[in-house]
């Protein structure tokens, strides 16, 4: 795997205007992805998942304000694009899964056509060649009949198929960096393994690079290079994956392991008590300090700063070394 990276983000913040002032959904986000690596973004809804990728992507609404220290893909500077050059590259070399494929799709138009229109955009190919790419492209991610399903609409497809059809599309001007934003949501257990099949197949045989955001730490386990960890629009850890799950740094990452049902020990599942912090009770410390169990007054007063790689990163004054707090130097 390069040691290069493909897509290099530095000091990435995101604040949405809102009546009760500007809100930080993302705060500070440093992220790497090499080429070829799958990447996987955890954390509770509300971390800022998404919304860190949709500012990549350039889709967040006028109502956002993005800045970032270094925003770069592929040594092209995406914070100096113009609008036209951003349209060029998005949808190409970077493209993105959205979560939920029915309301992706639209209603009025057959899925062969939609995902003509995206090789249209981005590629010479005439209406045949475009024609004869979406009947390889849903072949590919394996839609039997592909001739019939592409004149199809999408709610004549069942809601596997239709994420399917949003993978195709997403693969149709051949990525090199593919976001897939929970693309196994509100599918079935069987469905979710074929899509996650899917993804790492296609993955193998492109060489694309890969960000996966997810919920499912087992699907991560099983197929993740590295984890980010977010927490409260911050990453808390950043590991790799095999280490993250035999040695987690962050008293949160500890605490999302614990509620795994294959780690349980008693009758009850792990939980972690309270919630992901809004705009009106952010604590003035660290963020996680009112639902850590580990927290002292020196994290009630202060945010902590990253630990040594050795710690993950943990954003922490209190890492944990094989489930021991490792107290930081003031």
């Amino acid at each position: 795997m390069s040691t290069t990276p493909l897509l290099d983000i530095q000091g990435l913040t995101v604040s949405f205007a809102t009546r009760g002032g500007a809100f930080r959904a993302v705060d500070g986000v440093n992220l790497q992805v090499a080429p070829n690596e799958l990447l996987a973004i955890v954390g509770e809804s509300g971390s800022g998942k998404s919304v860190a990728m949709l500012a990549i992507m350039g889709l967040l609404p006028w109502t956002a304000t993005i800045t970032a220290e270094r925003m770069v893909f592929d040594g092209q500077d995406l914070l100096k694009l113009t609008p036209r050059q951003r349209r060029t590259l998005i949808g190409k070399d970077v493209a993105m899964v959205f979560q939920e494929p029915m309301s992706s799709l639209n209603p009025c138009f057959t899925v062969g056509w939609q995902i003509a229109e995206a090789l249209a955009a981005h590629t010479e190919l005439d209406r045949a060649a475009r024609k004869a790419r979406v009947i390889e492209l849903l072949d590919l991610v394996g839609i039997p009949d592909p001739q019939r399903r592409a004149r199809a609409f999408p709610h004549q497809l069942s809601g596997g198929m239709c994420q399917r059809v949003m993978i195709a599309m997403a693969l149709a001007c051949k990525p090199r960096l593919l976001i897939a934003d929970e693309p196994t949501t509100a599918l079935d257990v069987t469905i979710q393994a074929q899509i996650m099949d899917l993804l790492q197949r296609l993955r193998r045989e492109t060489g694309m690079a890969l960000v996966l955001i997810t919920h499912d730490l087992g699907v991560v386990a099983e197929a993740a290079d590295r984890v980010v960890v977010q927490y409260a629009g911050r990453p808390v850890e950043t590991q790799n994956a095999d280490a993250l799950f035999q040695d987690p740094h962050h008293p949160y990452t500890a605490a999302l392991l614990a509620a795994l049902p294959e780690r349980a020990t008693g009758s009850r599942l792990e939980a972690i008590d309270g919630m992901v912090p809004g705009q009106g009770d952010r604590p003035p410390g660290c963020l996680f300090e009112p639902r850590c169990a580990f927290a002292n007054e020196r994290c009630r007063a202060a945010a902590p700063g990253p630990a040594p790689e050795a710690l993950g990163r943990a954003l922490c004054f209190r890492p944990l070394d094989h489930g021991v707090p490792h107290e930081m130097p003031a």
